[in-house]
């Protein structure tokens, strides 16, 4: 792309006060229909990001009125999505919206290298991370032998994980693939639900069949489980095992107890990766046992080899009301436990009494 900005005001609408007038030429090999779109949705998207600046579209040129800074970010925004085209992706409003929140945080990395990076590819649907924070989650997991992904319902801790995992056996880093998650809401005992033991096991791990069903030909997944490449169990089974050569993921690990974290993390083998996604909020253990994964991070800080990625509400992939409903209770939280501490002093007063008489 090549930027030219008018330095002559009284082209077309010229500057005003503050403003600043760009023209950038879209390259002749970017088409504009995917540029902008079906009917400009791509378009309206910049524009509701930028109400400040106006953004005119003539042929393969663009021309953006506004504030310096606003101008500035629109302007590095279209170099973002003329890469984005030009590697072959298309666009949408998310993909600008989260463009515009990247840039936004100012960071060092470019959009366009988080919207590109294609982990897995499997019936025509392309995974890959969609924010800055779930590309360096994915990058933690190429670079680290055991990897924590702890973050709120919808960041893709584990359909990520996952695409990591197929993709390591794809290309023959590993033979196996080992998925489990613990049965905490029977308490690991499973003997009081009707059915078989698959039976009573299977609702605790059918989001792991799920995500493996979008990854996988669903007609090879039970000729793989058979020939053992990939196995799906609860936490339970995992007790007394080595894990060699494999690609193990512990899902929903906040309803682990302390010991079995470390039951778990202890099962790793040689030329093994494990990752253990959880979301500390939502505890579903009995009152009075502490989740494992809330007090790992403190265990094991300044481990070699050991990484904790942390994802929050901006990198929800769900409805954008999600992300919203996150946020509502965490400050629900928060309150709460201001209100707790700012009711203790007082507990403490009444308790001191209470000893004196």
């Amino acid at each position: 792309m090549t930027d030219n900005t008018d330095s002559n005001p009284a082209a077309d609408r010229g500057p005003i006060g503050n403003e600043a007038v760009h023209k950038i030429v879209v390259p002749p090999e970017v088409a504009m229909v995917s540029m902008l779109g079906a009917r400009d949705e791509v378009l309206r998207a910049v524009e509701r990001s930028f109400p400040r600046a106006d953004i005119h579209v003539r042929g393969n040129e663009i021309t953006v009125t506004g504030p310096h800074g606003e101008v500035a970010l629109v302007e590095r925004l279209i170099d973002e999505l003329i890469a984005v085209v030009a590697a072959g992706h298309p666009l949408t409003t998310d993909a600008v919206e989260r463009s515009v929140g990247m840039l936004r945080q100012q960071t060092s990395e470019r959009p366009a290298d988080v919207l590109t990076l294609n982990i897995l590819s499997n019936r025509g649907r392309t995974i890959r991370p969609k924010t800055l924070n779930q590309k360096h989650y994915v990058d933690a997991i190429d670079d680290h032998t055991v990897v924590f992904g702890i973050g709120p319902a919808g960041t893709g801790k584990t359909y990520l994980a996952m695409a990591k995992a197929v993709q390591s056996v794809q290309a023959k880093r590993v033979n196996r693939i080992i998925l489990t998650r613990p049965a905490v809401e029977a308490g690991e005992r499973l003997g009081f639900l009707p059915g078989t033991l698959n039976d009573k096991i299977d609702p605790y791990l059918r989001p792991l069949y799920d995500a493996l069903h979008d990854m996988i030909d669903p007609e090879s997944i039970p000729r793989l489980m058979a020939a053992g490449t990939i196995e799906v169990a609860p936490l339970a089974y995992m007790r007394g095992r080595t894990l060699n050569d494999a690609f193990i993921i512990l899902d929903e690990a906040q309803n682990t107890s302390a010991e079995q974290m470390k039951m778990f993390l202890t099962r790793l083998g040689f030329n093994s990766k494990m990752v253990v996604t959880g979301d500390i909020t939502q505890v579903d253990l009995p009152s009075g046992t502490l989740s494992g994964l809330r007090i790992v991070r403190d265990i094991l800080d300044g481990v070699d080899d050991v990484h904790f990625s942390i994802l929050n509400s901006s990198d929800v992939v769900r409805h954008r009301l999600v992300s919203d409903i996150v946020d509502a209770y965490s400050r629900w939280d928060e309150a709460q436990h201001a209100d707790q501490q700012a009711r203790r002093p007082e507990a403490d007063v009444a308790r001191q009494r209470r000893g004196r008489r």
